[in-house]
């Protein structure tokens, strides 16, 4: 007889699996929100925008009871990542039957869940656009830095132009320069899985606080 793995244990297994693994799988998470995060932010932002506004036309109800709908989906993909990246389930939420018509779409609208749903793909927004960022220049960045000797040479060498090393120290010794770069570098580079780690548990603690469902 097969046995199902336990919340617990999958957790366990995750948190005590390789730090490469671990940091590789943190890594993508953390690049593939910014695109997703885009897509949903738009879909959030113009359907409850247009639903508001037309509401006195009686298009907007049906507009927003669709947004709503949407926001459950593009959540629960949200939902499915923190799971994989945490190895801690996130329950999905599925639409209850509201029904058709001017009944189904009021009753759509009055689930408070849902709204926390379109809340959160407005609000993860501007964090996937800071984790993304420094999620790839603190990794992008460190490979660069610490192979700053192999490419430097195609840097400007002209007497207006100035590195971080030669501002800091005050030479222009091109070792100083590359061993300054290579040593940032390593910094980076040294205490990425730290960052990313930070990085990606703001991004699923909020998913946490505003993707569970309180009422269920």
């Amino acid at each position: 007889m097969t046995e199902t793995a336990s919340p617990t244990v999958l957790h366990a297994s995750t948190e005590t699996g390789p730090v490469g693994h671990r940091f590789r799988r943190e890594l993508g998470y953390l690049l593939s929100g910014l695109p997703l995060g885009t897509a949903a932010f738009t879909v959030a932002v113009t359907g409850f925008a247009l639903g508001v506004s037309t509401l006195l036309i009686y298009v907007g109800l049906p507009v927003l009871a669709g947004t709503l709908r949407a926001a459950r989906a593009l959540a629960n993909t949200e939902r499915r990542r923190v799971t994989a990246v945490t190895g801690r389930p996130l329950p999905l939420q599925h639409p209850r039957q509201a029904g058709a018509g001017w009944a189904g779409w009021l009753r759509a609208v009055r689930e408070p869940q849902p709204w926390r749903d379109l809340a959160h793909l407005v609000v993860a927004f501007p964090l996937q656009v800071i984790t993304f960022s420094v999620a790839l220049t603190w990794t992008l960045g460190g490979v660069g830095e610490l192979l700053y000797g192999s490419w430097s040479w195609s840097l400007p060498q002209g007497p207006d132009d100035q590195g971080l090393a030669e501002l800091i120290f005050d030479t222009s010794s091109r070792a100083v320069d590359i061993g300054f770069n290579t040593a940032v570098g390593v910094v980076m580079l040294a205490t990425a899985v730290p960052v990313v780690r930070g990085l990606a548990a703001m991004q699923t603690r909020l998913a946490r606080s505003l993707l569970t469902d309180r009422t269920a």
